[in-house]
């Protein structure tokens, strides 16, 4: 299936973010500013600056448009169903104390090592610490755009495109599952006969952070163990003591066959296994209860596909590190 194409919005990414699109809802019409004033004081994650006067500037600079480009001023009529773009600003954000770590790159494609705690793509209350922002900070390519995501307290490995042409060709190759992927959890020992196939019918329900599996549901995932290593004893004791786990740990080597939210981390906690330093599962600690240096042991080790442009065969790996 082709993905949908989204068309170009008339104000450009600054600063590593783009614009955001707003629409007038209801049957009434609004001013512009009474609209983009309203828009912003409802955000859930507002920047104390964010004023009145900071609205009024957007408009004076003339970065509140139609969607064809065309400026408005505070006092222009928006009709209901009307598309505006403007810049929002974000809120302040605790600072990720983990860099990104280049694995390769060429004229079209960008591979890094993310960290944990720091996101994929900006949303909800992390924008700026977020991998697609800093790296396009960094880089200052703005068309920088990652071809999938990797949840934030997943570290690992990370395929960006550079430029805008060619990145739904990347997008579509993961869309379509035609990426080989491998990652390793961190969690307690037991010696399971490999490989060993976990398949699960898993449920996200939207606005809610964890995923369910639902009992004698028609499979809709599959995890593939490949291997369970016993870890170093200095390595266990390093994490034992860190993370306050008392039991013998091992390092387990998932292939994912499909990609629903959360896939592994839901399977290594129904197999009784939780991954180590992991917030949700089994147990929902609250939002800002996180300690940077307690990550999540879970890691994107190996991305291997044929390359959509080229035909090449393609191979990355992920250098020692977390988890």
């Amino acid at each position: 299936m082709a993905r949908k194409k989204h068309p170009r919005t008339p104000l450009p990414p600054r600063g590593g973010l783009g614009a955001s699109r707003v629409r007038l809802p209801g049957t009434e019409p609004s001013t512009a500013f009474d609209f983009i004033a309203r828009v912003i004081a409802e955000q859930r994650h507002r920047h104390p600056a964010d004023t009145d006067e900071a609205v009024l500037e957007r408009f004076a600079q003339g970065q509140v448009v139609l969607i064809d480009g065309t400026p408005l001023s505070p006092s222009s009529i928006v009709a209901p169903g009307t598309d505006v773009f403007f810049y929002r600003r974000p809120a302040p954000e605790k600072p990720v104390p983990y860099e990104i770590e280049l694995v390769y790159e060429d004229e079209d494609i960008m591979v890094v090592d993310k960290p944990p705690f720091l996101a994929t793509m900006p949303r909800a209350a992390h924008i700026t610490e977020t991998a697609t922002v800093r790296l396009r900070r960094a880089t200052g390519n703005e068309e920088l755009t990652p071809a999938h995501r990797l949840d934030r307290m997943t570290s690992g490995l990370l395929l960006l495109t550079k430029r805008r042409e060619i990145r739904g060709a990347y997008q579509e190759l993961f869309a379509a599952r035609q990426v080989h992927k491998r990652y390793t959890a961190i969690a307690e020992w037991r010696g399971l006969e490999v490989p060993t196939v976990w398949r699960s019918h898993i449920d996200k329900k939207h606005g809610e952070i964890a995923s369910t599996v639902i009992e004698g549901a028609e499979p809709n995932a599959e995890t593939i163990v490949r291997s369970v290593d016993r870890l170093p004893a200095s390595r266990e004791v390093e994490l034992q003591g860190l993370h306050g786990f008392g039991g013998p740990l091992a390092s387990y080597l998932l292939e994912p066959a499909t990609g629903r939210t959360h896939q592994l981390r839901v399977h290594m906690c129904a197999a009784g296994l939780p991954i180590l330093g992991d917030p949700v599962y089994p147990v929902v600690h609250e939002f800002g209860d996180e300690d940077f240096a307690l990550p999540m042991r879970l890691k994107s080790v190996e991305l291997a596909f044929t390359d959509p442009l080229s035909g090449a065969d393609r191979c990355f790996t992920a250098a020692e590190g977390l988890p």
